[in-house]
Parts: C-alpha cells; structure tokens; sequence
C-alpha cells in the first residue's frame, strides 16, 4: 500500500469516526515509517493522534510512546496531550492512578471536558457507578448542552434498571436533537421497557413520522418502511397488544392511550407485511418472512 492510500484511509476513518483499530495501526505504521508527521501540516497530527489511539487498543505501546513523544514535544502542554496520555495510564497503571492523574488536571482546569468525561468513565468501567453518576450529573449541570454525556448518563442509569430515570435523561437528548430519530427511537423503547406503552406509541408513531418517506408528497401505502421505520412499526405493534391486554393502564408519564387501536394495530401490520414482502431494488425478501406474518396476524387480543 502507498504513503498517499494509507494516509486516505487514515482520513476516511477519522471523517466518520470509525474505531477500526487494526487496520488505523497497519495505516498509521506505514505512515509513520514512511513519512515525517512534521511534514503533512495538521493532518499528519491528526494522523498521529489517531496511531496512537489504535496501537493502545491493539497493545503496541511502544508506538504508541513513541507517537505520543512526538506530539508531546510539537503541543507541550496541550489539553489533547493531557487527555492522550491519561488513556495510555489507563491501559497499564492501577484505575486510581489514572483517576488522580484526572483529578489533579480538572483542579487546575475544571473546564476540561476531555478529562472530565476519562474520568466519568474510569469511574463505570470499575464498578464505582454511583460516583460516576453524580460526576456525570455534575459535569451536566456545567456542560448542559453535551449530548454525548446525556446519552452516557440514559444509559447508565438503563443498566441499572432504573428505565425512568433513563427516559428522564434521553428527553434532554430530545430537547437539544430534536430532529435525530435514532435518539426519538432510543426514548420509545426505554419507554416500552418502563412499561410506559402509551407514551411508548405516541413516540414510535413519531419515529415513523420522521422517517416512513423521504418525499412528502409520497403517500403511506405507497412506501417501502426500510431501517429504523421498520423497528417502529415493530413497536407500534407491541404497544397496541399490551395496551389492549391491559385496560386499567396508568401512565407514568400521563399520556393518554390512542383511542383508534384497532385501527393503529392494523396499520402496523400492514405496514410490517409490507416491509417483509419487498424485493428487488429493496433487498432479497427478508428472512424470517413467514415468522414476522404468522405474528403479526394473530388477534390484538
């Protein structure tokens, strides 16, 4: 492979985030056996940060000491340095090494989002959650609009079973992303865990809202449901038979179940049918097609 090729991949990684570990240290060697980092401007930086972060997961710390030097001695004293270093603590030193090495840095900077959230998640990863919730709460409280942390914070809190208090955390998520179905979708099934099934609906209908055509001129019954829509119909489903086995249903959230039922559990079946039955353009018929119809036909009671 060329320096030019490996150095694309390394950018193509590092646009869509992707963590592959593996083939960014095979990339990233090359690279830095090839070429001087000082040389390519702040993609070669980028580059650097991005090998050291890989050869850490794959257990190459000798690269990653040696990237680590050379971005120490080009950013001394930089926040990312900090940050970077207090990763490569975490994969040999005792947690609690790495946790005052954080401390330490947040009391001198409490505005260091990077080492505050290492710290938070130094804290779940060794048991202490409760510690690394209140932090989370706290950090929260200074950084409101960080949706990653909420994100963290919902679910925490689902691990621990305390699905409310998860559903409380996401509707943070839904304030400041309103506009992002996955994080809709994520509050709908928290809901349905919570056993809140009328608010669980109202929120899956939302996700097919969203997301059933991208051409609005595009009438229901002439769309393909395909992705998450699919796994919304899939909800929509379970609402309407577990709000219709329970007629004295309470809301925790005071929402008032959909009066048309029938009519919904009806849609929601042809809609799956639909789902399942598309070929050609779409995909091979789905597997599982004969499973997914017999369910969806049985009674709503």
């Amino acid at each position: 492979m060329s320096l030019q090729s490996a150095l694309e991949r390394l950018a193509t990684y590092r646009a869509n985030n992707t963590r592959a570990s593996q083939d960014i240290f095979r990339n990233g060697l090359l690279a830095l056996q090839k070429s001087s980092f000082k040389k390519l401007g702040d993609d070669g930086w980028a580059c650097l940060e991005q090998l050291t972060l890989a050869s850490i997961d794959v257990g190459r710390l000798d690269i990653a000491d040696q990237c680590l030097q050379l971005i120490a001695d080009k950013f001394p004293n930089s926040p990312r340095v900090d940050c970077l270093i207090g990763i490569r603590m975490e994969a040999t030193e005792p947690p609690e090494t790495a946790l005052k090495y954080y401390a330490d840095i947040l009391e001198a900077d409490s505005a260091n989002v990077a080492i505050w959230k290492r710290r938070i998640s130094v804290l779940r990863r060794t048991g202490k959650v409760e510690k690394a919730v209140n932090e989370l709460v706290q950090f929260l409280d200074t950084f409101y609009t960080d949706v990653e942390g909420w994100l963290e914070l919902a679910d925490i809190y689902a691990s621990c079973n305390q699905y409310d208090h998860s559903l409380q955390a996401l509707s943070h998520v839904l304030l400041l992303t309103p506009q992002n179905p996955f994080y809709v979708l994520q509050a709908a099934e928290t809901a349905y865990t919570s056993e809140d099934f009328p608010l669980a609906i109202k929120m899956f209908l939302t996700v097919v809202d969203m997301t059933d055509a991208d051409d609005s001129e595009q009438l229901l019954q002439e769309s393909t449901p395909l992705g998450i829509t699919v796994r919304a119909w899939f909800g929509v489903k379970l609402c309407t038979r577990r709000i219709a086995q329970n007629a004295n249903l309470k809301s925790l959230s005071n929402t008032s179940a959909p009066k048309n039922l029938e009519l919904l559990d009806e849609l929601a079946t042809e809609r799956l049918r639909v789902a399942y039955s598309s070929s050609g353009q779409k995909g091979e018929i789905a597997k599982g097609r004969q499973e997914v119809f017999a369910w969806v036909a049985t009674p709503l009671v």
